[in-house]
């Protein structure tokens, strides 16, 4: 077998075919829906390589035409989809979803996914070898949550070693997909195996208790070069050290991915003047469409600053760009802004940012910082 090609970014995970209502109101009363897709780690790598990165989706859709949409969809925003398996006994999941009524208590998910195709994923039934041929591994804590199998894929993928890619982790605590009550330990352990973790201020407090704000959450976790403690409408606070404040070092326990530019590994003394720091910013004015898939444009402009090597603060500021992307713009995918904007938008003082406010549209508009529409 021929070894996979090398990619910026692989992302592991479950994407579904996603039912978006063709008008507000209960799912018992909407008489049509339209169709989409989603999945967290898709979403990822989706952003990604319509901003130019290569990149890679590594997952399992079942033998139908459910399947048939989500490997095409994907792969039509350039990202390869050729190690995705097919599952002939095993349907690919769906769900339905109000997107109109997220400003009161009537949105409503319906999942459709125990016994997925996806839900199968295991060290015997995915190409280990694609998903490791990555500078980046991309993962999230709801593919710990599908099965026990999935759960041990993610411990094997995590785990230090001489192949290991550098591992991103969002933590994604999603309380009722896991079966009994040692999620939030699960992904505790999880996160704390990984080199750059993303998790939001509220699921660390709903999952582990923490109060106190980043700070506290880093205390919980010091292990990983980065922790970007995601913070809602404030913004978001980085707590870097060693390898991660110099972009893409060397993952814990194995050696330097061979297109990383001077690595600095986790298992490295770095020196003595690096200490433990952060940096916050904050988030920006958005008029807010939808807030499905946020979370992961906000890890994938993250990812995409990281894999340029540019400065803590624009990394966060690009993560809350392709986040305002997201929500000004129905539906779990957003086009991100193009490089150039973004990288103007991202470059301005921290008065300019703090008076930018971004609408529908917003992307496409690819104006300069001062013509954005501000309060």
């Amino acid at each position: 077998m021929n070894a996979p090609d090398a990619v910026d970014v692989v992302a592991l995970g479950e994407s579904m075919v996603t039912f978006l209502p063709s008008r507000p109101g209960r799912l018992a009363d909407v008489p049509s829906f339209d169709r989409a897709i989603g999945g967290a780690e898709s979403n990822v790598v989706c952003g990604l390589a319509a901003a130019g990165f290569a990149v890679r989706w590594v997952s399992r859709v079942g033998a139908d035409g459910f399947g048939d949409h989500l490997v095409e969809a994907i792969g039509g925003y350039g990202v390869d989809v050729s190690s995705v398996g097919r599952d002939p006994s095993r349907p690919t999941g769906v769900y339905f979803r109000t997107a109109g009524d997220r400003a009161t208590d009537a949105h409503e998910v319906a999942y459709y996914r125990e016994g997925s195709a996806a839900s199968a994923m295991s060290v015997e039934t995915v190409d280990m070898a694609a998903v490791r041929a990555g500078r980046v591994l991309h993962l999230s804590g709801i593919t710990a949550a599908l099965s026990d199998t999935c759960l041990e894929l993610l411990r094997e993928l995590t785990a230090p070693g001489a192949d290991r890619p550098l591992v991103s982790f969002d933590v994604n605590h999603r309380a009722g997909l896991w079966r009994d009550a040692d999620g939030p330990r699960v992904l505790l352990e999880l996160a704390r195996e990984a080199d750059i973790v993303f998790v939001g201020e509220d699921e660390a407090e709903e999952a582990w208790g923490v109060v106190g704000g980043p700070a506290a959450v880093r205390a919980v976790l010091p292990e990983p070069s980065v922790l970007v403690v995601k913070q809602g409408g404030k913004g978001a606070t980085a707590w870097v050290s060693g390898a991660g404040s110099r972009g893409l070092g060397a993952p814990r326990g194995g050696a330097a991915y061979r297109c990383s530019p001077a690595p600095l590994g986790r298992s490295q003394s770095p020196p003595a003047d690096t200490r433990p720091s952060s940096t916050f910013v904050p988030a920006l004015a958005v008029d807010v469409v939808a807030t499905t898939g946020a979370g992961d444009a906000f890890a994938a402009g993250f990812l995409s600053a990281t894999l340029r090597d540019l400065p803590l603060r624009d990394r966060l500021r690009h993560g809350h760009l392709w986040a305002a992307a997201a929500l000004t713009a129905p539906g779990d995918l957003a086009v991100p802004p193009s490089r150039p904007h973004a990288d103007r938008l991202a470059a301005v003082g921290d008065d300019t940012w703090g008076r930018l406010r971004l609408g529908p549209g917003w992307t496409q508009a690819d104006t300069a910082p001062e013509e954005v529409r501000t309060p």
